[in-house]
């Protein structure tokens, strides 16, 4: 029987389609298509953490729903934080849904499959405590060197804007023994790089430890024979330590790679948002890092229209993203999600006004980018090389340890040969956009 998957929303999300395509795969005996229309059971996981996002996700779940009619679909199965927000719902108004699976219940779905072949309609949504561990079924759907790897579920925190604890649950960190172990399991079937997710993974460990264990599992993933690359993602500011900067700089294995979701700079506006301390405190551990590490790149969030968000306090926000100049800046519009405290909250935003904001910081941005990327053109630097380029058949592409996979730029190499996941040297000749374009100068291996 053959299985289509279609994952949408975050990396986090996509962990957890390998997850369940790798437990129907060694549990049930799918046969894995890329084909939806040759699919007899096909696997929406969902994405339901803002509007545009919900909207994608029933926009999916609409059209896969077709085949069922016109072709040899049979089951359609939907799960991830779409389903598990609104589990009833979709499984009382879509009848092509025959079962629906939350982010808590992933182990299930051999129960489920089992159920909707005996033409019952499923609803498993009701627990919000599952985690993996190295053991766990799991087939990899990105390229066969690079993995994410989830090191814990959940989050404690209440952002005025965000539905994620209620979707995820509350913090459930892995052991630094079982991620140490999935890590070497990645490297033996030929992962090189390794990225690290959790909701806040700078607070990774404080369940489990007591303390901000970030640090301590890099030092023992570093160790990993064949390895050579680990990133890690979304740091909270208030969580992110001067431990944590020391590692990153010492570690030769570990990128000098800082995703910091700040999404204001306002000290009114963090308040309101239940975020950092202040302001000035995350300018101190931006500066620090950029005064530890000089080469270090560095990613941000933020958030434009949040409920009470003046001219002013907008104006306070571009002007540090000009003075700052991040690498890269991720800009949102706040989505008033039901559920959540902002919701609630007076002197909601105009759509419009939002809409304003964010074309002016992202422009702002790209402005940013193109500078400091210019000022790179002649240099030369290592790329781990992803694979044929997307943007011609006579080119391979790759990312530097500045550059995370699917988020950031890229680099494209228009002389010389290598391997996927071969480290090699690149000159930097052109520019465009996030993406650059060079030579190979230098192979890992010769």
């Amino acid at each position: 029987m053959k299985l289509g998957l279609i994952s949408l929303g975050c990396s986090k999300n996509l962990v957890d389609s390998e997850y369940l395509i790798g437990m129907l795969v060694a549990r049930k005996g799918f046969e894995i298509t890329n084909d939806i229309e040759d699919a007899d059971v096909a696997l929406i996981n969902t994405c339901g953490f803002i509007g545009d996002a919900k909207e994608e996700s029933i926009q999916a779940i609409l059209e896969i729903a077709e085949y069922k009619r016109t072709g040899k679909l049979k089951k359609l199965i939907v799960a991830g934080c779409l389903a598990q927000r609104y589990a009833q719902e979709l499984i009382d108004e879509m009848p092509e849904v025959d079962a629906v699976i939350g982010t808590g219940d992933l182990d299930k779905i051999e129960k489920i499959i089992d159920e909707i072949f005996e033409n019952k309609k499923v609803v498993e949504s009701s627990s919000l405590n599952f985690l993996a561990d190295s053991t766990t079924e799991r087939i990899l759907t990105t390229s066969p060197h690079t993995a994410y790897l989830k090191i814990a579920e959940g989050c404690d925190r209440k952002c005025a804007y965000c539905i994620i604890p209620q979707l995820r649950g509350k913090l459930r960190s892995r052991t630094i023994e079982d991620i140490v172990q999935e890590a070497k399991n990645l490297a033996a079937n030929g992962v090189r790089e390794i990225n690290l997710l959790a909701q806040e993974t700078t607070e990774y460990g404080i369940d489990l430890y007591k303390k901000k264990a970030l640090p301590d599992l890099l030092k023992e993933l570093a160790k990993v024979e064949g390895i050579e690359w680990i990133r890690s993602y979304y740091m909270f500011p208030n969580s992110l330590t001067e431990e944590l900067i020391e590692v990153i700089k010492n570690e030769p294995k570990v990128c000098n790679y800082f995703d910091v979701p700040i999404q204001h700079i306002s000290d009114e506006i963090l308040r309101s948002m239940g975020r950092a301390k202040s302001g000035d405190h995350i300018k101190d551990i931006l500066n620090k890092i950029r005064q530890e590490i000089p080469e270090a790149s560095i990613r941000t969030t933020v958030i434009v229209g949040f409920p009470g968000e003046t001219a002013e306090q907008f104006e306070e926000l571009k002007d540090f993203i000009q003075e700052f100049k991040f690498d890269y800046v991720g800009v949102f519009k706040y989505s008033r999600e039901e559920g959540t405290r902002a919701h609630d909250m007076d002197n909601q935003v105009d759509e419009d006004i939002k809409q304003e904001r964010w074309v002016e910081l992202t422009n702002l941005q790209s402005q940013i980018a193109e500078a400091k990327n210019r000022e790179l053109i002649g240099k030369v630097v290592e790329v781990m090389i992803d694979g044929v380029s997307s943007e011609s058949e006579f080119m391979l592409e790759g990312r530097t340890m500045g550059q995370a996979l699917e988020i950031d730029g890229k680099i494209l190499t228009n002389d010389g040969t290598a391997k996927q996941g071969e480290i090699v040297k690149v000159k930097l000749e052109q520019n465009f956009d996030y993406d650059f374009v060079g030579p190979i100068v230098e192979n890992e291996t010769k």
